[in-house]
């Protein structure tokens, strides 16, 4: 329990034996390390061929990198230092020292008895460190893979989504502000299950009759346990007229998660915003280095929209005919800050990147994507359910923002008294299954 508001809960970590942040330090942090060392395997001959007997031993030397943090992370050996003197390191080093400086009993920082995001973020800043180390690997995406494998699966949602969006672009002139807020609704959950349809696609069977992602949506608004979704519409319509002119200046801000089918439904709400006259601008924020398997980096973002354009389906290319066109003018534009691959919680933004958290001060809403984000926003804190977000969020303020995440990982905040009983008797699993999800919001105009 929080005291008074000086003490916050204490974060979610493996030292709680059998919760979830446990059984994810144990079983499938190794799991996605031996996935890592697989790729460098597999591509052994693409090493070669590129860089000839330098990538070889690159190879050889970061598996083998790998295979001792593997080592490290099972049988729980204290936390060590970052040394490949990245533009990052000595932020990495530093917040070291602030988790050290809370160990109990000056206890070493260590993968089962420290923060679970903390060490979370460190295992892929770990695997970055390997690459780092070890050029010619440097520039090398362990993740590109499977990212590639995701948008590829997901083709038919995919052009679905972009004729259901040339549609609606056609027939925008004509369309009341009634009709306007709904398909904005329809896209927002587009986005908000865009994990949640990836899964559903590419389950095989069901393909053909699950192409369409907004005929999902009906079925899936029972699974939004928190819908703050009028009050984001209600932002945007506020924001209308705030140039000197009464010209439409909103700005909107996206923080990305992952790529695949996700980004493409983030990229289809991002048009609609600008095609409907929502907002005048839209500044995407994704990962400066390959992150968390399936995160968005700079060539993920490019190389989507490139695929798109080049889709041999009209509507689909039209709408990467558009999207490239908007990157071009600088209605669109993509941002990669480091601070969004530190482990910080949001809260620490003011101070640890100011710089960053001015130029969010500057948006008319910031829409957080994914489940990682809630967590940073949240600090990844034991929190009780009914705390209401604006306190979770401890001083984060730095415009109206909403999260939209499936549930994946422990922490919930802002339910109403009794709900969390109620789905935990219904569906124990209901934190952590991704099957459940929300859309909550935060003003810093609210009463706190």
């Amino acid at each position: 329990m929080e005291v008074e508001g000086i003490f916050p809960p204490l974060s979610l970590s493996a030292k709680f034996e059998g919760s979830f942040a446990y059984l994810t330090v144990r079983d499938r942090l190794p799991t996605i390390l031996t996935k890592v060392v697989d790729t460098l395997h597999r591509n052994k001959e693409n090493f070669f061929k590129d860089y000839g007997e330098d990538g070889i031993k690159a190879e050889k030397r970061a598996i083998s990198f790998l295979s001792k943090l593997r080592n490290e992370l099972q049988t729980d050996k204290p936390v060590l230092l970052l040394t490949d003197n990245a533009e990052d390191t000595e932020a990495w080093n530093e917040y070291m020292g602030r988790q050290q400086d809370l160990m109990e009993d000056g206890q070493p920082v260590s993968w089962f008895k420290s923060p679970w995001l903390y060490m979370e973020c460190y295992m892929y800043r770990r695997i970055q460190e390997a690459l780092y180390m070890n050029p010619p690997m440097d520039k090398f995406d362990v993740y590109k893979e499977g990212k590639t494998q995701s948008f590829f699966e997901s083709q038919q949602a995919i052009k679905s989504l972009c004729t259901y969006l040339q549609e609606l672009i056609t027939n925008m002139e004509n369309m009341t502000e009634m009709k306007l807020r709904e398909n904005f609704l329809k896209l927002l959950q587009v986005s908000l299950w865009g994990n949640k349809c990836d899964l559903s696609i590419s389950a095989g069977q069901d393909n053909s009759q699950r192409s369409n992602p907004i005929d999902s949506l009906s079925d899936l608004q029972r699974f939004i346990i928190v819908d703050d979704s009028n009050m984001v519409w209600s932002t945007l319509v506020a924001a209308q007229g705030s140039g000197s002119s009464g010209k439409k200046h909103a700005r909107v801000d996206i923080i990305l998660d992952n790529a695949g089918f996700e980004l493409v439904t983030d990229l289809v709400l991002a048009d609609f915003l600008i095609s409907a006259g929502l907002a005048k601008q839209i500044r995407f924020h994704g990962k400066s280095i390959p992150w968390f398997v399936s995160d968005v980096t700079k060539q993920d973002f490019e190389w989507t929209i490139m695929q798109t354009v080049a889709a041999n389906h009209k509507w689909m290319s039209a709408s990467g005919v558009q999207w490239k066109h908007f990157m071009k003018e600088g209605t669109w534009s993509y941002h990669d800050h480091p601070f969004w691959t530190l482990p910080h919680e949001f809260c620490d933004m003011p101070l640890d990147a100011a710089d960053l958290y001015r130029s969010l001060q500057g948006s008319d809403l910031i829409l957080f994507k994914g489940d990682l984000n809630y967590r940073k926003l949240t600090g990844d804190r034991k929190w009780e359910h009914t705390v209401l977000f604006d306190r979770a969020l401890r001083g984060f303020h730095p415009a109206p923002l909403c999260s939209l995440r499936t549930l994946k990982a422990d922490v919930q905040v802002g339910l109403q008294p009794g709900q969390a009983e109620k789905l935990s008797s219904q569906d124990p699993d209901w934190m952590t299954s991704g099957k459940y999800a929300v859309v909550q919001f935060s003003s810093p105009h609210r009463e706190q």
